[in-house]
């Protein structure tokens, strides 16, 4: 796994736009800025998603970052999206779709985006997963993991049944921490028995 030089991440969920009222008008002289300080001081890890900024970041993302930086000097984070999935044909076109928008050929990391249960039995039935595997094997993505905004026990049951998950994305702050509703603590101990990097 390749982890970056920095853990500060770079969350492309919400830029500046020009347009308040249209979240697609996102501001790219300033979002390259904004890059060029991040990429300067070190930092390499670009989190984004595939309908953030109503499906406009993943693009925003190549522009700034891919189109402007050698591929080494960076990592790239994206999700499948499978809240959103209708069909099986849905996760091979949705991540050739996002690979365009991004101007890559793999992906560093790559998650299942919010986990639960719903989500999770979608992204079984429309078989989400296995595509990720695959693509995981195939070279396609470098690092496999989801981001999971549900219990310790259902995070657990995941774990248990996909040992090759290789990290989890968690709601972690300290607001979060001991609250009944995140439980933010139990979920990132779960994740330390199963031995998977946060």
């Amino acid at each position: 796994m390749r982890k970056p030089e920095k853990k500060l991440g770079f969350g492309f969920m919400r830029l500046p736009v020009l347009d308040e009222n249209d979240k697609t008008s996102i501001d790219m002289a300033q979002v390259e800025q904004m890059v060029d300080l991040f990429l300067e001081k070190g930092f390499t890890y670009c989190d984004t998603a595939w309908m953030y900024h109503n499906f406009a970041s993943e693009s925003a993302v190549g522009k700034a970052v891919s189109d402007r930086y050698p591929r080494e000097k960076f990592t790239i984070a994206s999700k499948m999206p499978d809240m959103m999935l209708r069909s099986e044909a849905e996760p091979a076109e949705i991540f050739e779709k996002q690979k365009a928008k991004l101007h890559v050929d793999y992906f560093d990391y790559y998650l299942m985006h919010d986990m639960n249960n719903v989500n999770y039995e979608k992204a079984k039935r429309f078989g989400a997963i296995d595509f990720v595997r695959k693509k995981k094997e195939s070279g396609e993505i470098r690092c496999l993991g989801f981001s999971c905004h549900d219990t310790p026990e259902f995070l657990d049951r995941v774990l248990e049944e996909n040992p090759y998950f290789e990290f989890v994305q968690l709601q972690i702050n300290y607001l979060d921490w001991e609250s009944e509703g995140v439980q933010a603590r139990k979920c990132y101990e779960v994740c330390v028995r199963h031995g998977k990097p946060v």
